[in-house]
Protein backbone atom coordinates (compact mmCIF):
# COMPACT_ATOMS: atom_id res chain seq x y z
CA UNK A 1 0.00 0.00 0.00
CA UNK A 2 1.55 3.28 -1.43
CA UNK A 3 1.61 6.14 1.54
CA UNK A 4 0.76 9.95 1.50
CA UNK A 5 4.08 11.53 1.69
CA UNK A 6 4.20 13.58 4.71
CA UNK A 7 4.22 17.24 3.83
CA UNK A 8 6.51 18.19 6.94
CA UNK A 9 8.77 16.19 5.42
CA UNK A 10 8.87 17.65 2.04
CA UNK A 11 9.59 21.15 3.70
CA UNK A 12 11.96 19.75 5.52
CA UNK A 13 14.00 18.17 2.83
CA UNK A 14 12.81 21.46 0.51
CA UNK A 15 14.55 23.50 3.16
CA UNK A 16 17.68 21.81 3.54
CA UNK A 17 17.98 21.37 -0.28
CA UNK A 18 18.24 25.40 -0.63
CA UNK A 19 19.87 26.04 2.92
CA UNK A 20 22.79 23.07 1.51
CA UNK A 21 23.86 25.67 -1.30
CA UNK A 22 24.33 28.63 1.23
CA UNK A 23 26.29 26.34 3.34
CA UNK A 24 28.50 29.18 5.48
CA UNK A 25 28.14 32.32 3.74
CA UNK A 26 26.83 35.21 4.85
CA UNK A 27 23.37 35.33 3.43
CA UNK A 28 23.62 39.31 2.67
CA UNK A 29 26.69 38.82 1.40
CA UNK A 30 25.22 36.39 -1.14
CA UNK A 31 21.86 38.55 -2.35
CA UNK A 32 24.41 41.15 -2.72
CA UNK A 33 26.49 39.29 -5.35
CA UNK A 34 23.49 37.98 -7.24
CA UNK A 35 22.80 40.94 -9.53
CA UNK A 36 26.64 40.86 -10.78
CA UNK A 37 26.58 37.52 -11.19
CA UNK A 38 23.37 37.68 -13.28
CA UNK A 39 24.87 40.66 -15.48
CA UNK A 40 27.77 38.89 -16.17
CA UNK A 41 26.39 35.43 -17.14
CA UNK A 42 23.81 37.58 -19.54
CA UNK A 43 26.59 39.75 -20.72
CA UNK A 44 28.79 36.45 -21.55
CA UNK A 45 26.31 34.53 -23.34
CA UNK A 46 24.11 35.93 -26.20
CA UNK A 47 20.44 36.84 -25.81
CA UNK A 48 19.35 33.60 -28.42
CA UNK A 49 21.33 31.47 -26.34
CA UNK A 50 19.41 32.30 -23.00
CA UNK A 51 16.24 31.80 -24.51
CA UNK A 52 17.34 28.09 -25.97
CA UNK A 53 15.45 25.33 -23.63
CA UNK A 54 18.06 22.93 -23.85
CA UNK A 55 15.69 20.20 -21.32
CA UNK A 56 11.91 19.66 -22.51
CA UNK A 57 9.57 20.42 -19.66
CA UNK A 58 12.53 22.73 -17.75
CA UNK A 59 12.84 26.26 -17.86
CA UNK A 60 15.76 28.56 -20.48
CA UNK A 61 17.98 30.38 -18.60
CA UNK A 62 15.49 33.86 -19.61
CA UNK A 63 13.17 31.80 -17.72
CA UNK A 64 15.47 31.19 -14.32
CA UNK A 65 16.31 34.79 -14.41
CA UNK A 66 12.60 36.27 -14.86
CA UNK A 67 12.03 33.76 -11.86
CA UNK A 68 14.65 35.03 -9.69
CA UNK A 69 12.66 38.41 -10.73
CA UNK A 70 9.54 37.11 -9.53
CA UNK A 71 10.95 35.86 -6.52
CA UNK A 72 12.51 39.27 -5.68
CA UNK A 73 8.64 40.80 -5.89
CA UNK A 74 7.16 37.61 -3.39
CA UNK A 75 9.63 37.51 -1.04
CA UNK A 76 10.18 41.50 -0.89
CA UNK A 77 6.43 41.32 -0.26
CA UNK A 78 6.33 38.62 1.79
CA UNK A 79 8.81 39.84 4.19
CA UNK A 80 6.98 43.78 4.43
CA UNK A 81 4.18 41.40 5.53
CA UNK A 82 5.64 39.65 8.40
CA UNK A 83 7.34 42.93 9.40
CA UNK A 84 4.27 44.74 9.91
CA UNK A 85 1.45 42.19 10.30
CA UNK A 86 0.98 39.98 13.38
CA UNK A 87 1.20 36.52 12.11
CA UNK A 88 0.06 36.75 8.35
CA UNK A 89 -0.87 34.34 6.05
CA UNK A 90 1.29 34.13 2.97
CA UNK A 91 0.15 31.99 -0.69
CA UNK A 92 2.02 30.24 -2.38
CA UNK A 93 3.23 31.03 -5.70
CA UNK A 94 2.74 28.91 -8.65
CA UNK A 95 6.13 29.84 -9.98
CA UNK A 96 5.62 28.06 -13.68
CA UNK A 97 2.53 30.04 -14.14
CA UNK A 98 4.26 32.82 -13.22
CA UNK A 99 6.77 32.48 -15.57
CA UNK A 100 4.85 31.55 -18.71
CA UNK A 101 2.06 34.57 -17.96
CA UNK A 102 4.79 37.39 -18.09
CA UNK A 103 6.43 35.71 -21.42
CA UNK A 104 10.13 36.04 -19.82
CA UNK A 105 11.45 33.51 -22.35
CA UNK A 106 10.51 36.26 -25.17
CA UNK A 107 12.30 39.25 -22.72
CA UNK A 108 15.38 40.66 -23.58
CA UNK A 109 17.72 38.77 -20.56
CA UNK A 110 19.35 41.98 -20.24
CA UNK A 111 15.72 44.02 -19.67
CA UNK A 112 15.39 41.17 -16.66
CA UNK A 113 18.63 41.56 -15.32
CA UNK A 114 17.86 45.05 -14.89
CA UNK A 115 14.87 44.58 -13.30
CA UNK A 116 16.43 42.20 -11.04
CA UNK A 117 19.02 45.04 -10.15
CA UNK A 118 16.66 47.46 -9.37
CA UNK A 119 14.73 45.42 -7.23
CA UNK A 120 17.25 43.67 -4.82
CA UNK A 121 18.71 46.96 -3.36
CA UNK A 122 15.25 48.16 -2.21
CA UNK A 123 14.83 44.67 -0.68
CA UNK A 124 18.56 44.37 0.88
CA UNK A 125 18.18 47.52 2.34
CA UNK A 126 15.30 46.16 3.98
CA UNK A 127 16.93 42.65 5.26
CA UNK A 128 20.09 44.82 6.31
CA UNK A 129 17.86 46.87 8.65
CA UNK A 130 15.85 44.15 10.45
CA UNK A 131 16.71 43.72 14.28
CA UNK A 132 16.95 40.37 16.23
CA UNK A 133 13.53 40.93 17.34
CA UNK A 134 12.37 41.65 13.79
CA UNK A 135 14.03 38.19 12.45
CA UNK A 136 12.26 36.45 14.86
CA UNK A 137 9.19 37.71 13.43
CA UNK A 138 7.04 35.37 11.71
CA UNK A 139 4.28 34.39 9.01
CA UNK A 140 2.27 31.29 7.56
CA UNK A 141 3.20 30.18 4.26
CA UNK A 142 0.41 28.06 2.88
CA UNK A 143 2.10 24.87 1.81
CA UNK A 144 5.18 24.93 4.52
CA UNK A 145 3.45 26.47 7.35
CA UNK A 146 5.32 29.22 10.28
CA UNK A 147 8.21 31.12 8.74
CA UNK A 148 10.26 33.81 10.50
CA UNK A 149 12.01 36.39 8.66
CA UNK A 150 15.07 34.50 9.87
CA UNK A 151 14.64 31.38 8.23
CA UNK A 152 13.31 33.51 5.07
CA UNK A 153 16.78 35.48 5.03
CA UNK A 154 18.97 32.28 4.54
CA UNK A 155 16.40 30.67 2.09
CA UNK A 156 16.33 33.76 -0.19
CA UNK A 157 20.24 33.41 -0.11
CA UNK A 158 20.38 29.37 -0.91
CA UNK A 159 17.50 30.40 -3.52
CA UNK A 160 19.79 32.69 -5.17
CA UNK A 161 22.48 30.02 -5.28
CA UNK A 162 20.43 27.51 -6.81
CA UNK A 163 19.93 29.31 -9.43
CA UNK A 164 22.68 30.42 -10.39
CA UNK A 165 24.07 26.57 -10.31
CA UNK A 166 20.55 25.79 -12.46
CA UNK A 167 21.74 28.74 -14.67
CA UNK A 168 25.34 27.51 -15.35
CA UNK A 169 24.37 23.77 -16.02
CA UNK A 170 22.20 24.95 -18.16
CA UNK A 171 24.08 27.16 -20.20
CA UNK A 172 26.48 23.77 -20.33
CA UNK A 173 24.01 21.88 -21.66
CA UNK A 174 23.21 24.35 -24.56
CA UNK A 175 25.73 23.82 -27.49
Amino acid sequence: MATTPDPQDATAAYRARILGFLGDRDPLAVLGSTGDALAGLVRDHAGKRLQTRPIAGKWTPCEVIGHLCDCEWVYGYRARLILCEENPAMQVMDQDLWVVGQHHNERDPRELVEQFRALRPHNLRLWRSLTPRDLARAGRHSERGPESLGQLLPMLAGHDLLHLDQLQRLLMAIL
